[in-house]
């Protein structure tokens, strides 16, 4: 009886062990990113990084049509990982244009560096902290991502990370930064209503109101923004050209430039898809590529 016992209280502490975080002594800090997980353990969640073994990579270079931005975020990436002054990043705008891929772009450029990346869901951030705790000590240099990161009215989890980006990160030392993409400048919406209690001063001047304050005084936690624009019509055929050129598709091009049939066919593909961007370039690109290849399978 003794003996079943021992082996089951064996058995429940095995279990309890492989729910637990692992041991900062026992974790395996050489992936690129990790992913900020929650486990349930006797009833409460708790919060450990989980390693990403495939990271996609992405290219610095092959990113156009965002030279200013590009620049930007890898100068203060690149101050951040020699130990000097940098800032948390928003990077707000159209959909599709390159904010995650430039992020993923300087952690491939970084990595050798001891850049690492942690990516967090918005519901998580208010575990900064216990990040912080997680890392800390460490000689390497983590980015928090948060992608498409916003709020609606009815949500608290803003006034959470403001507090956060404030309070324990700053105190978490010189080895995190915050990187978040949205597609709202000011993280969240912006009725007409908000408007209705700003002022106007002696001089003419005009002064929020305490509702807008409030949602601004989030996205001023950011020290660096970076805006991102809808493509223009020669800005987006550049990027299908790089695109099949890149998958070695010469039977778009006519010459060094597009076939009249391709470049149609992009510009209604991109019609159909709501707007011109860097994203729907590339999509359009494989599924041309995928056509060729196929048609030319058929006719061996």
């Amino acid at each position: 009886m003794q003996q079943q016992t021992e082996q089951l209280l064996a058995s429940v502490l095995q279990r309890l062990e492989s729910m637990l975080p692992v041991p900062p002594e026992k974790f395996d800090w050489t992936p690129a990113a990790y992913r900020w997980v929650k486990k349930r353990v006797l009833g409460t969640d708790l919060g450990t990084l989980q390693p990403v073994r495939e990271v996609a990579h992405v290219d610095l270079e092959s990113l156009l049509h965002i030279d200013r931005q590009k620049a930007l975020l890898v100068r203060n990436t690149e101050a951040f990982v020699k130990g000097l002054p940098a800032n948390n990043v928003l990077l707000t705008g159209a959909r599709g244009t390159g904010k995650s891929s430039l992020i993923r772009g300087c952690l491939a450029r970084f990595y050798n560096d001891g850049l690492r990346l942690i990516e967090v869901d918005k519901a998580d951030l208010k575990d900064l902290s216990s990040i912080v705790d997680a890392i800390a000590g460490r000689p390497e240099k983590f980015i928090v991502f948060c992608d498409d990161l916003s709020f609606e009215l009815a949500e608290g989890g803003y006034k959470a990370l403001k507090a956060a980006l404030d309070g324990s990160v700053a105190a978490g030392g010189d080895n995190l930064l915050v990187y978040a993409t949205s597609n709202r400048r000011h993280l969240m919406p912006e009725p007409a209503s908000d408007n209705l209690s700003s002022t106007l001063d002696e001089n003419g001047d005009l002064h929020p109101g305490e509702v807008l304050e409030e949602k601004l005084s989030l996205a001023e936690r950011f020290g660096l923004w970076l805006s991102f624009y809808p493509f223009t019509q020669n800005e987006y055929l550049a990027v299908v050209s790089e695109a099949l050129r890149a998958l070695c598709c010469a039977q778009a091009f006519c010459g060094d430039a597009l076939s009249e049939d391709i470049r149609l066919e992009a510009l209604q593909f991109a019609i159909e898809r709501g707007g011109r961007s860097g994203r729907v370039g590339m999509q359009f690109a494989k599924l041309i590529a995928a056509r060729f290849a196929l048609e030319a399978g058929k006719a061996q």
